[in-house]
């Protein structure tokens, strides 16, 4: 028996090896068991780790979040169960390892970062990259909106847009929405967050969002529209423009996430944030991350398994966003 299994396409380069034949456990570690490449223009999807947590305020770790995240993909079969699709039979798709960063420096990280994305933007690979904590956002729509503001998309418990902590330090995981709207790279209007909950540092603490024209949907209104309404909303604000997806994993209640850095209790199911990525089928997505994933937290693994579910997710949707790019091409 091969050790891939048959793919009915011509990217059998592409495919995963098969866990029949090939057990999970043994072997080298990639995100969903697919080959391992460094050349951005040999893949139409990359996906990249990016193990980073200099922009995290207090509870650290994230860092170890791609290497974990990588591991527990190993479980992940080619077919999703729902559409009875694989991204793998329609695009070309590889772990193109980490990007790199300065564990001692905010500043010449996010410099790295920008250009490794810009590299790969520039080869026509879209990036799904598991993180890190959630300032990495910023250094990728840095080089992935360089033309011209984007569409976001945002599943969170906190919507990212303090302006400084510590004393005017402007680059943490808590402001990188507010610098992506700043700098010109999102568009506000065209940016929608879910699941936002939790205490707040002061009463104003959705100003910023209100007065920018940012859609936000708090957990309340989640459970109040269920997930059909939800991924309508979504649908509705983004349009048919192109989008950045981001994920944060405190989204979900830490029940099913407790290895994370800022767990905010109440949100919604790890089957309900399935159910809305899978309905933002056939929108422009351009890239994408799930993000805040601190294995040191959760021993068990779980976090880091809802993490690369959550990737595999991500990546069936933007696999048929980059088919029908293509396609329009070439008419």
């Amino acid at each position: 028996m091969s050790d891939k299994a048959a793919p009915p396409t011509e990217n059998s380069t592409y495919w995963p090896i098969n866990s029949s034949s090939t057990p999970r456990f043994a072997g080298l570690v990639s995100f969903f068991r697919l080959p391992t490449m460094t050349d951005p223009s040999a893949v139409d999807i990359a996906l990249v780790g990016l193990p980073w947590d200099g922009g995290t305020t207090n509870r650290a770790g994230t860092r170890h979040g791609p290497r974990e995240v990588r591991t527990q993909s190993t479980l992940l079969r080619p077919y999703h169960h729902v559409t009875r699709t694989s991204p793998y039979e329609h695009c070309r798709v590889a772990d193109l390892g980490d990007a790199p960063v300065n564990p001692l420096d905010i500043t010449d990280t996010l410099r790295q970062l920008e250009a490794h994305y810009a590299t790969l933007h520039g080869a026509g690979a879209v990036p799904i990259t598991a993180g890190g904590d959630h300032l990495i956002t910023l250094p990728i729509l840095r080089a992935l909106a360089k033309d011209g503001p984007v569409g976001l998309i945002q599943f969170d418990a906190h919507a990212d847009v303090n302006d400084s902590y510590f004393g005017g330090q402007r680059y943490s995981h808590g402001t990188h929405v507010r610098r992506a709207i700043e700098e010109g790279l999102v568009d506000p209007k065209r940016t929608v967050q879910i699941g936002i909950r939790g205490t707040r540092y002061s009463p104003d603490g959705e100003d910023f969002s209100a007065e920018h024209g940012i859609r936000t949907i708090n957990i309340e209104e989640v459970f109040s529209l269920g997930t059909k309404g939800v991924i309508e909303e979504i649908r509705r604000v983004v349009g048919s423009a192109p989008t950045y997806l981001t994920f944060d994993v405190d989204g979900i209640d830490p029940a099913f996430t407790p290895g994370t850095g800022t767990p905010e209790v109440g949100g919604y199911s790890v089957f309900e944030a399935q159910q809305m990525v899978r309905g933002l089928a056939g929108l422009d997505i351009i890239g994408g991350d799930v993000v805040e994933v601190s294995p040191p937290f959760d021993p068990s693994g779980v976090t880091a398994l809802v993490g690369a579910t959550m990737m595999f997710e991500i990546l069936c949707v933007t696999a048929q966003a980059t088919v029908a790019r293509k396609e329009k091409l070439r008419r």
